[in-house]
C-alpha cells in the first residue's frame, strides 16, 4: 500500500467477551490508550508547557523567598525545556553538524554559569515552546498531505461467484468485481462494467464537476486505453447510481496511492533556495560560535568584568541563531506542494515548485493539449443547387464503411446534423490509393476523398466552384474532404481538431500571471497549426516539427527567456519536456508515463488547472522571499542590538517570534485560491 494508507481493520473488530464488565474495562483501556497516544504525540508541547509553568513558579517564589526553592524551579524548567533541544543537538553532533539547537544549549549553559538561571530557563522555555508550536503548525501542512491517503476506503464489497464478500482493499486482486453503492467512496482503480452514475473525481483530479460514467462496450478494454467515461479511481465519490467495477490495479499501485507517495517524496526534495539556506546555515553557525568565543574575550581589550563580556556573547549567540531562516523555505514548499495536491496538481518537490513560479515562457503541444485530440466535422459546404442533407446523407453512408479516424468523425457529427433524416445506404466500398473511398449509393458511384484525388485519373476533375470551396476551407486550416455522387459534385466537408473550450481563456490567464511568450509546437501541417494559433491568441505556432525540432526550440527559448515550461501529454513530448525547465503533463491520472516523466502533473485532463498551478507557485515564491527578508532581517537587527546591551530574554522573544511568523506566513498557502479565473 502507499505510504500513509494504513489498514484500520483492528478498529472494527469486536473485543472478545470476558464477562459483564468487559465493555466498561475496554472503554477505560481505550480512553487511557488514546490519552497516552495524544500525550506521546505532543510530548514536546507538554514538556515545553511544563517548563513554562516551572519558570513562572520560580519567578513568583523569587519575589517572596529568594533562595533554594526558586532555583529548584528554574532547574526543573531547564530540564523540561532542554530535553528535546539536547536530543536534537546530540543527533546533529553525531552527524558532525553544528546546528541551531547547539547554539541554544551553549547560551543556556552560559546563562547558568553567570548565575542567570531565570534568563537561561526563559531561553529554553521559549525555544522549546517555539519549536513545539512550529512542529504543530508544520503538522497542519503534513496533515493536508496525509488526508490524501485517507480518501480511499479500507474495505470493499467484492462479488465472488453468487455471493458478495467484504474484503480489505489490500486483498483486492486485478480482475475482481467490486460493487460500489450510491454515494460511497470507490475503493479501486478500475473499469465500469455494469451501471451508470456520476462520479466526483475532485479528490484525485481536482475536477469541479462530477464526471458521467458508463460501461465500456469492449469487456477486454485495458484501463490505460479506456476513455474517461469508463475509468474510475480509488478515493473518488460515486453519485446516485450503483456501479460494478473491474479492478485494474492493486491498492498499492492506484493513482491515489502513487500520488500520495510522490507528494510525500516531494517534501524531501530541496528547492534551489532551500539548498542555499542549508549551505548558509552550515557556514553561518560555526562563524557565530567563533564570533561568540571572541566576544567572551572582550574583557581583555576593554575595561569590563568577564561576566559582562560573557553575557553579551550569550545574547549575541541567541540573536544570531538563524532558526527562522532554517524553517522559512521548507514550510513554504511543504504548504505549496500540499495545496497543489489538494487541487489536483502533483508538483514533484521544491525545485519544480519554485521554477514554475519563475517562468517567463511556455510552450504547448497542440494535439490533445490545446486541442481536443479528436477531429470534428466543422464545415459543410454544399455545391450550388445541392441541399446540405443530401451531401451529408451520401458522406455518412460511405464513411460508415470505413475505419479511418476522419471517417468516424464524419459519421458521428454528420448523423447529429442530419437529425431525424436517415442517411443513404452504401455498398461495395473500396479504398482509392490511400486518398479516399469509393462505394455505391442508390446505384450510383460515390467518391469521397482529399482534393488531390480528383485529378481526372481515379476520380473526375473538380469543378471550379468546388475547387474554390476546398481552397477556402484549406486556407482556414481545415482538413478538406470532397464528395461526388454519380455525375455531379455534392460539395466539400471541413474537419478540424478543435481547440479545447477553456484553451483561449487559459492563455489569457497565463498572460495575466506574467508569462511573456506562449507558443505552440506541433507535428501537424503549418496551415492547421497557424489557424489554431490565431484562434487562441498565441505568440507563435510552429508546425511540421519532429521531436528533435521541439527540443531545439525549447533550448532556444530557454537561452532567450530564461526558465521555460513544456506542456504535453508526457508520452510523445517527453524529450521536449525533459529539456524544459519544467515539464508539465496533461491528464496524468491513470497514466504511468505522465506521472513518471513530468515535473508537474495535472491529474485531470483539464487545462484550466495550469494557471492555478502557476499562480500557486508564484505565490509560493513571493512567500519564500518574504520569509527570507523577515528571517535575515531579524538576525541583522538583533545582533547589533545584542552588542549594545539587549537582554537575552528580549532577544529570545524576538528570535522565536520571527520563527513563528515565517511558519504562519507559509501556512497561508494552504488556503490559496486562484484569482485569475
Amino acid at each position: 500500500m502507499a505510504a500513509g494508507i494504513k489498514p484500520l481493520q483492528a478498529l472494527h473488530e469486536p473485543s472478545p467477551d470476558h464477562g459483564p464488565n468487559t465493555g466498561q474495562h475496554s472503554h477505560e483501556g481505550d480512553h487511557a490508550r488514546t490519552l497516552g497516544g495524544v500525550l506521546a504525540k505532543n510530548a514536546e508541547l507538554v514538556l515545553a508547557t511544563g517548563s513554562g509553568a516551572a519558570l513562572a513558579a520560580g519567578w513568583l517564589l523569587s519575589l517572596r523567598a529568594p533562595g533554594l526553592a526558586p532555583l529548584l524551579c528554574f532547574l526543573l524548567a531547564y530540564g523540561l525545556g532542554g530535553v528535546f533541544t539536547l536530543k536534537e543537538a546530540i543527533e546533529n553532533l553525531r552527524k558532525r553538524r553544528l546546528a541551531i539547537d547547539s547554539l541554544m544549549l551553549v547560551a543556556a549553559v552560559g546563562a547558568a554559569a553567570l548565575g542567570q538561571w531565570a534568563e537561561g530557563a526563559l531561553l529554553l522555555f521559549l525555544f522549546s515552546i517555539g519549536h513545539a508550536l512550529e512542529h504543530f503548525a508544520m503538522g497542519r501542512a503534513r496533515r493536508a498531505i496525509e488526508a490524501l491517503a485517507k480518501l480511499a476506503p479500507e474495505r470493499a464489497s467484492v462479488r465472488r461467484g453468487d455471493t458478495v464478500v467484504d474484503v480489505s482493499i489490500e486483498d483486492l486482486e486485478i480482475g475482481d468485481i467490486v460493487l460500489v453503492r450510491p454515494n460511497a467512496r470507490i475503493a479501486c482503480d478500475g473499469l465500469v462494467i455494469v451501471g451508470q452514475s456520476s462520479v466526483d473525481q475532485a479528490p484525485v483530479t481536482g475536477e469541479s464537476v462530477p464526471v458521467d460514467k458508463r460501461p465500456a462496450r469492449d469487456p477486454a478494454l485495458s484501463f490505460e486505453r479506456a476513455g474517461a467515461e469508463h475509468r474510475v479511481f480509488a478515493g473518488t465519490i460515486n453519485g446516485a447510481g450503483a456501479l460494478d467495477i473491474r479492478v485494474a490495479r492493486k491498492a498499492s499501485e492506484t493513482t491515489l496511492a502513487r500520488v500520495v507517495r510522490m507528494v510525500a517524496e516531494a517534501e524531501a526534495q530541496r528547492s534551489p533556495t532551500q539548498q542555499f539556506t542549508d549551505r548558509f546555515e552550515r557556514i553561518f553557525v560555526p562563524l557565530v560560535l567563533l564570533a561568540v568565543g571572541l566576544l567572551m574575550l572582550a574583557f581583555l581589550v576593554i575595561e569590563e568584568p568577564f561576566n559582562v563580556s560573557f553575557y553579551r556573547a550569550m545574547a549575541v549567540l541567541v540573536a544570531a541563531s538563524p532558526c527562522a531562516l532554517a524553517i522559512s523555505v521548507p514550510s513554504a514548499v511543504l504548504s505549496g506542494v500540499a495545496r497543489a495536491g489538494r487541487g489536483g496538481v502533483l508538483i514533484k518537490g521544491g525545485g519544480p515548485l519554485e521554477n514554475l513560479g519563475a517562468l517567463s515562457a511556455m510552450a504547448f503541444d497542440k494535439t490533445g493539449t490545446l486541442t481536443q485530440g479528436k477531429p470534428r466535422l466543422t464545415d459543410v459546404r454544399p455545391e450550388q443547387g445541392v441541399q446540405e442533407h443530401d451531401l451529408l446523407a451520401v458522406a455518412v453512408a460511405v464513411e460508415a464503411l470505413s475505419d479511418h479516424p476522419l471517417a468516424g468523425a464524419m459519421v458521428r457529427d454528420g448523423l447529429e446534423r442530419l437529425g431525424s433524416r436517415a442517411p443513404g445506404r452504401a455498398e461495395a466500398a473500396r479504398s482509392l490509393t490511400g486518398k479516399g473511398v469509393w462505394a455505391l449509393v442508390s446505384g450510383k458511384a460515390a467518391i469521397i476523398g482529399k482534393p488531390g484525388l480528383f485529378d481526372g485519373k481515379d476520380a473526375p476533375t473538380m469543378t471550379v466552384s468546388v475547387q474554390a470551396l476546398a481552397e477556402d476551407l484549406e486556407a482556414q486550416g481545415r482538413t478538406v474532404v470532397v464528395v461526388s455522387h454519380g455525375e455531379r459534385f455534392l460539395g466539400v466537408l471541413g474537419l478540424m481538431d478543435t481547440p479545447r473550450p477553456a484553451a483561449k481563456e487559459v492563455i489569457q490567464r497565463l498572460r495575466r500571471l506574467g508569462l511573456k511568450q506562449i507558443i505552440m509546437l506541433s507535428g501537424d501541417n503549418q496551415t492547421v497549426v497557424s489557424a489554431v494559433g490565431r484562434e487562441l491568441g498565441l505568440d507563435e505556432a510552429r508546425g511540421g516539427l519532429m521531436p528533435e525540432d521541439k527540443v531545439a526550440i525549447i533550448r532556444e527559448m530557454a537561452a532567450r527567456n530564461g526558465r521555460v515550461a513544456m506542456v504535453g501529454d508526457g508520452v510523445n513530448d517527453a524529450p521536449a519536456m525533459a529539456n524544459a525547465t519544467v515539464g508539465v503533463a496533461m491528464g496524468a491520472a491513470g497514466s504511468d508515463v505522465a506521472l513518471e516523466t513530468a515535473d508537474v502533473a495535472l491529474m485531470a485532463d483539464d487545462l484550466s488547472h495550469l494557471p492555478f498551478a502557476v499562480g500557486l507557485s508564484r505565490q509560493t515564491s513571493r512567500i519564500i522571499k518574504q520569509n527570507l527578508w523577515v528571517s535575515l532581517g531579524m538576525v541583522a537587527l538583533l545582533i547589533p542590538a545584542a552588542l549594545f546591551g539587549l537582554q537575552i530574554g528580549v532577544a529570545v522573544v524576538f528570535h522565536e517570534g520571527s520563527t513563528l511568523l515565517v511558519v504562519a506566513n507559509a501556512l497561508r498557502l494552504l488556503a490559496y485560491r486562484d484569482r485569475t479565473a
